[in-house]
């Protein structure tokens, strides 16, 4: 394992590649069905995350903010605000829940929104959220402890076939879906937090935007203390275990830091198998693993002669790591968007919490990039070619259904980095023809 870098030595980031806090609470707030999500906070935030996150899902998104400027921070504090924007909500769309979430210019004035969030008759769940700290991650998690504290009602008694899946941030819509199908196979009720496979998954409702569009219902996150188990994947929510068990102690956790490739696949179908008392998984699981090992014999020339550039958030960097590390892959470059403790756990040459900066400057080491759209512009000033991964992704449309887990996706995914490093060498070997060509006729 490499040695982690968690300062690049700049006083700033030049070429950032993170998002905020407020933007993952947006997310999770996202995956809660008949939710509006309420950002507390200058307009423009909240633009900033609407216009985003349309982009990246192809979808209208359900988004309001309390619209606060310098003048009502400092002579106010922001609590009429708040009180103004949720009577507003609440009379034209009537959601079964608001997701009050803070950003850097309310907790820098220091409103109360415990307090305020007290005093307000509506269904409400609140959560300090500054993007001056933390990132996408947890943002995120920070919110789905926040409607477990909030709303799960404590209870002594389970239910020996529920399951509470909690994913991590970067699980995109059709891997939250696949997962939990995985689980069911087993004979097992799944219910996910947050939940963006039905709410953000491209799919064609009515009256999209004015709320939240499908995810887990207000009456199931008041009901996820009688279950038996709670499944986090991902280092980043992993705390949210401990969050449900305290309104259960009967409650049993089990965490796994990703479940891509072969590996990381095998650790959950074991579990599941054990907690089950099945002798054996599905057909489908068993079938779908002997297609990823055979799309591991398929791949592993092309990406094992292959130096990879990860640019991504923490857990995000786990999974794909991992998947390449198992086909003989290189990762001699990972570039986290902020600090974790799983980053110590990534195999790859340098493991840097930096910037697309650090990227460029480091243009020697790698082939083949891995990233969000933000990696794009550096693929074209270095010269390589970029697969796009993570949020957001604003060049490929249908990125809500693209499936890097489990053995179906993990089969998949390595299918699409060894092509695309198949066409980066026929891309080379094209150029030096042409150059050849250019000096002999010179």
């Amino acid at each position: 394992m490499a040695e982690v870098k968690r300062k690049s030595g700049k006083p700033l980031q030049v070429n950032p590649h993170k998002l905020s806090q407020p933007m993952g609470a947006t997310m999770a707030f996202l995956g809660v069905d008949r939710c509006m999500p309420l950002m507390h906070g200058a307009q423009g935030c909240a633009s900033f995350a609407k216009v985003m996150f349309t982009r990246h899902f192809c979808e209208p998104v359900a988004l309001q903010t309390t619209a606060v400027n310098d003048v009502i921070a400092v002579l106010d504090g922001g609590d009429y605000s708040i009180v103004e924007s949720i009577k507003n909500i609440h009379d034209k769309v009537a959601p079964e829940l608001i997701g009050l979430h803070t950003t850097g210019l309310t907790e820098t004035k220091g409103d109360d929104i415990r307090g305020i969030a007290g005093k307000i008759d509506v269904p409400l769940v609140y959560v300090n959220t500054p993007d001056f700290k933390g990132g996408l991650e947890s943002g995120w998690t920070l919110t789905t402890q926040a409607l477990i504290d909030q709303l799960t009602e404590p209870g002594d008694r389970i239910d020996a076939q529920k399951m509470v899946l909690v994913p991590h941030v970067s699980l995109l819509p059709i891997e939250v879906e696949k997962l939990r199908e995985v689980i069911e196979s087993f004979g097992f009720t799944v219910v996910a937090v947050p939940d963006l496979s039905s709410s953000l998954d491209n799919h064609l409702g009515e009256k999209q935007a004015s709320l939240s569009s499908g995810g887990v219902t207000v009456a199931e996150l008041r009901q996820l203390a009688d279950a038996a188990f709670v499944v986090t994947v991902g280092g980043s929510v992993k705390p949210v275990g401990a969050t449900l068990q305290a309104k259960n102690p009967a409650i049993r956790h089990r965490h796994f830091n990703h479940v891509s490739g072969l590996e990381g696949t095998d650790a959950l179908v074991a579990w599941l198998l054990e907690v089950s008392g099945r002798d054996a998984p599905p057909a489908a699981v068993e079938r779908w693993r002997k297609r990823l090992q055979d799309a591991m014999l398929d791949s592993h020339f092309s990406i094992g002669q292959t130096r990879f550039l990860l640019a991504a958030e923490p857990d995000h960097l786990a999974a794909m790591a991992a998947s390449l590390r198992e086909v003989g892959g290189k990762v001699t470059l990972a570039i986290a968007t902020v600090d974790s403790p799983i980053l110590a756990e990534i195999d790859a040459d340098q493991v840097i919490v930096g910037d697309l900066e650090d990227a460029e400057n480091m243009s020697e080491s790698y082939d083949l990039i891995i990233g969000n759209y933000h990696t794009e512009s550096l693929a074209h000033r270095v010269g390589k070619k970029a697969v796009m991964r993570g949020i957001p992704n604003y060049e490929e449309v249908g990125s809500a259904l693209k499936n890097d887990v489990l053995y179906e996706g993990s089969a998949y995914f390595l299918f699409e980095i060894a092509n695309a490093a198949e066409k980066m060498r026929e891309a080379r070997v094209h150029h030096a023809r042409e150059q050849i060509k250019r000096q002999g006729s010179a």
